[in-house]
C-alpha cells in the first residue's frame, strides 16, 4: 500500500435545506430537501467529498449506511484501489438494499473517494476519467415545476429566460394535470421557445397503464418533445417498453436506479432510448462508468439528472455524455447553497472546472447553519 493515499478517517453529516417555495410534481410536494454530504482523509492530508440527495424527509438513514455500513470497511484501506472499495462496499450492503438509501451512502463515498484521488493526481476529475469534451460541455435548463400561482403564461416567461441566457434545450414538468391543462402548458411552453429549441417533459413517474400514458401522449406529441421522462414507476419496465413502442418520442428514464444489471435491462427491452443514470443513486462514479460503457454499447447516450456540480465531469469525460441537466438557480436544487463556488455558463454550455477533482468544496458555514446533525 502507498501509506499516503491511506484511508484515516470517513464522516458524514445531515443536511435539510427548506425550499423557498413549496414545489409540486406530478405525485408528491416537497416543502425541504435533506442532503448527505461525506469528506475521507488519507493519509498525506488531501480529502475527497461526496454527496447525495437523501429524500424530502429521513436523510439521516442515508447518513447511517455511510456512517455504520461502510465507513468502517474504508478505513486504513488504500483510496487508490477504487474497483476493490467499490465491490467491497456492495457486497457489504446487499442485505440493506441494492438500491435506495444504501447504494446512495456508497455512491456518495465512491464519489468522495474518486475526489481525493483526481485532487492527488492534480488534474479536474473529467479529465483523469477521460477528457472526451475539452472547454465547455451541452448543458439543458431544468425547471418548469408547478407552483402556486404558476400559469402557462408565467412558465412561457421562465422557459423564455432561459432561451435568452443561451440555452438551446429546456425541461418541464408534466403529468399534474388534466390533459387539456396540461396540453395548455406545453403549448405555451414550445410558443415561448420556438420549433428549434428542444422541449423535454418530465412526468415523474405519472402513470399507472398504458391507456393513460397514450392519452396524454396524444396531447404531447403535436408540440415536438424531445422525451417524455420517467411516465411510470421505475420498476414497470413493461409499460416503459410499451409505450417506446407506441409513441414516436423517445422515452427517458433511470435516475432513480441503480446497478448495471437493471440498466441493461431496460436497454435490452428497448423501455429507454436515453438513460438518466445519477452518479450519486446508482452507485457512485464507479458504477456509473459501468452503465455508461453498456450503453454505448447499445449506440445509447446518458443524460444524467441532478447535481451538475458533479456530472459535468462525467458527461464531459465520454462520448456518449450528450447534456448536463442544470439548474439555473437555488430554487429548485438548494444544494447550491452548500458549495463554496458556482459553475460558469456560457452560451448554454457548461465551463469544465479546472481546480482538481470536483473543483468545488463544501462551504462549512452553511452546513452548520442547515445541518440536523453533526460531523460523525
Amino acid at each position: 500500500m502507498d501509506h499516503a493515499s491511506r484511508i484515516t478517517s470517513v464522516e458524514a453529516r445531515t443536511i435539510r435545506v427548506p425550499l423557498t417555495h413549496a414545489t409540486a410534481l406530478s405525485t408528491r410536494r416537497v416543502l425541504h430537501r435533506d442532503y448527505v454530504v461525506a469528506r475521507l482523509r488519507t493519509a498525506d492530508g488531501a480529502t475527497g467529498i461526496g454527496f447525495c440527495y437523501g429524500g424530502s424527509d429521513a436523510g439521516l438513514i442515508v447518513a447511517t449506511a455511510v456512517r455504520e455500513l461502510f465507513a468502517p470497511l474504508l478505513l486504513g484501506a488504500d483510496s487508490t484501489r477504487v474497483e476493490w472499495l467499490w465491490d467491497r462496499m456492495y457486497s457489504a450492503g446487499l442485505l440493506h438494499g441494492r438500491s435506495g438509501s444504501a447504494m446512495r451512502g456508497l455512491s456518495i463515498l465512491d464519489t468522495a473517494i474518486w475526489d481525493r484521488n483526481a485532487q492527488a493526481a492534480g488534474m479536474p476529475l473529467h479529465r483523469f476519467l477521460g477528457g472526451y469534451h475539452d472547454v465547455t460541455v451541452p448543458a439543458y435548463a431544468s425547471g418548469g415545476y408547478y407552483l402556486d400561482g404558476k400559469g402557462p403564461d408565467q412558465l412561457a416567461d421562465e422557459m423564455s429566460a432561459y432561451v435568452d441566457a443561451g440555452f438551446k434545450a429546456v425541461k418541464i414538468k408534466v403529468g399534474l394535470l388534466a390533459p387539456a391543462a396540461e396540453e395548455a402548458r406545453i403549448k405555451a411552453a414550445r410558443q415561448a421557445i420556438g420549433p428549434d429549441i428542444l422541449l423535454m417533459l418530465d412526468a415523474n413517474n405519472a402513470w399507472r397503464d398504458l391507456p393513460t400514458a397514450l392519452r396524454y401522449m396524444d396531447r404531447y406529441e403535436p408540440y415536438d418533445p424531445y422525451w417524455i421522462e420517467e411516465p411510470f414507476s421505475p420498476d414497470d419496465i413493461d409499460n416503459h417498453a410499451r409505450l417506446a413502442e407506441r409513441t414516436r418520442v423517445p422515452v427517458a428514464t433511470g435516475e432513480i436506479e441503480s446497478g448495471r444489471w437493471r440498466f441493461k435491462e431496460l436497454l435490452e427491452r428497448g423501455a429507454a432510448a436515453i438513460l438518466q443514470t445519477d452518479a450519486c443513486v446508482c452507485g457512485g462514479i464507479t458504477e456509473y462508468r459501468r452503465i455508461g460503457a453498456t450503453a454505448a454499447s447499445f449506440g445509447v447516450n446518458i443524460c444524467p439528472h441532478w447535481f451538475h456540480d458533479l456530472h459535468v465531469h462525467l458527461v464531459a469525460s465520454a462520448p456518449n455524455g450528450q447534456f448536463v441537466e442544470y439548474f439555473p438557480d437555488d430554487a429548485v436544487l438548494n444544494f447550491r447553497r452548500l458549495i463554496d463556488r458556482q459553475l460558469v455558463l456560457k452560451d448554454g454550455e457548461l465551463v469544465l472546472p479546472t481546480s482538481p477533482g470536483l473543483g468545488f468544496a463544501f462551504d462549512e458555514a452553511a452546513l452548520d447553519h442547515y445541518a440536523i446533525d453533526g460531523w460523525a
